[in-house]
């Protein structure tokens, strides 16, 4: 089935197309002429048409409940459900129609109750019922990052929002346009999949510094795949905290911190040595995924007994990508810190800058590096900056738009 346009003329057109109900005949007093008011002799009360039509069965749970009012206007409508709660709408400027705004759930009859007036200020009352179609199983957000837990409420300007579902979706279009994105400071983003079970958001640019960011996920009842709908609604309210960017080069050794654009700190760096691919610091917007004091690292690839091998305790960790890139503390190559690239990947600083570095990171502050031949994949860690605006979009369901204003 089509969806159901929003504005006037759609209104009009489905108005059409639906099966009216005079007054007098759906809910209007005992004793009553058919669509007669009580004001006077010649006046009709107004005729209420609902859509979906009354009676109607297996309605998607995304098409709008619209009640219209043709000769008076709206006092009120209730939408309630015999499984479910009511559903909220608004009345339009002329209150001469409602239209629900939030989605139906699946399996579901519900009973429309109009109240109209008409010029004489008669009331009467219509009733509909509908009912929507069946689910054959729910799918569920399984983590949503960021959260309390693992990144904290606080996150650096580089974060984006990653949703995963318990099950995979194939109505992509109708799961993205359920996830609002609210903030108190105007933001351009998208979002993007990666897959049938992970949808990812980042903005065009970095978040503006202390931005209050809302995530709503308004899934309950909405359509995933076919028979799949969606099991509640998630919030997830966050924050962004101050701007800080750390740029560092393989050719010249060092690390700058800036905050805000002001420079508050240059450490000296080791980086990948190179020689084996996998021993290349990749070059690349990346971001701190994690801050760990003590961190057990084992060579790549290579097992206990074979040339290459090692097992090392390193302590204040912040981690970069996926493919066991680290900012830590090397105390045992400071003297080819700032000089040359000794490491087998990770960035060596020393064990001063790397308390200062992981005490002043927050989860998704940009860590840019560059010189290295190797780059950051877009799906090594959190490499979303990694894609253009251009590419990024081709992955987007419905495009890019601005964010919701928070109340």
């Amino acid at each position: 089935m089509g969806r159901v346009a929003y504005g006037s003329a759609g209104l009009l057109a489905l108005a059409l197309l639906t099966a009216c109900s005079e007054a007098g005949t759906a809910g209007g007093t005992a004793g009553e002429p058919d669509g007669v008011a009580m004001a006077g002799a010649g006046v009709r009360a107004p005729s209420v048409t609902f859509s979906p039509a009354d009676k109607a069965a297996d309605v998607p749970t995304d098409q709008p409940v619209v009640v219209s009012a043709q000769g008076g206007t709206l006092r009120s409508v209730r939408v309630e459900g015999d499984k479910s709660g009511s559903l909220d709408g608004v009345l339009s400027g002329d209150r001469t129609r409602w239209r629900s705004t939030v989605t139906a759930r699946p399996g579901v009859t519900y009973t429309v109750t109009a109240l109209s007036v008409d010029a004489a200020g008669k009331q009467t009352q219509a009733k509909s019922t509908f009912k929507t179609v069946k689910s054959n199983k729910t799918f569920d957000i399984k983590t949503i990052t960021p959260n309390k837990d693992y990144t904290g409420l606080t996150v650096g300007v580089g974060m984006p929002i990653m949703i995963e579902f318990d099950q995979p979706v194939a109505d992509r279009v109708s799961v993205e346009r359920n996830l609002i994105v609210r903030t108190s400071k105007p933001v351009e983003g998208a979002w993007h999949w990666f897959d049938d079970t992970h949808v990812d958001f980042r903005p065009r640019k970095y978040w503006p510094a202390h931005t209050k960011v809302r995530v709503e996920a308004k899934l309950a009842g909405v359509r995933g795949g076919p028979g799949m709908y969606g099991k509640r609604d998630v919030r997830l309210n966050f924050k962004i905290g101050r701007e800080q960017i750390t740029k560092g080069s393989t050719n010249n050794h060092v690390l700058t911190v800036r905050r805000n654009g002001k420079k508050i700190r240059t450490m000296p760096m080791s980086a990948g040595q190179g020689g084996q691919w996998k021993y290349y610091t990749t070059s690349g917007i990346h971001l701190a995924m994690s801050r760990e004091p003590v961190t057990i690292m084992t060579s790549p690839g290579i097992g206990p007994g074979s040339p290459g091998y090692y097992r090392l305790t390193v302590y204040n960790t912040v981690r970069i990508s996926n493919s066991g890139e680290y900012v830590h503390s090397a105390p045992w190559s400071v003297g080819s810190q700032g000089h040359a690239n000794v490491s087998h990947g990770c960035v060596n600083v020393s064990p001063a800058n790397a308390a200062w570095f992981i005490k002043n990171t927050l989860i998704g502050d940009p860590i840019i590096i560059t010189g290295s031949p190797r780059q950051l994949e877009p799906t090594n860690g959190w490499g979303h900056w990694q894609e253009s605006w251009k590419q990024w979009l081709k992955w987007s369901s419905i495009k890019s738009g601005p964010t919701v204003t928070l109340p």
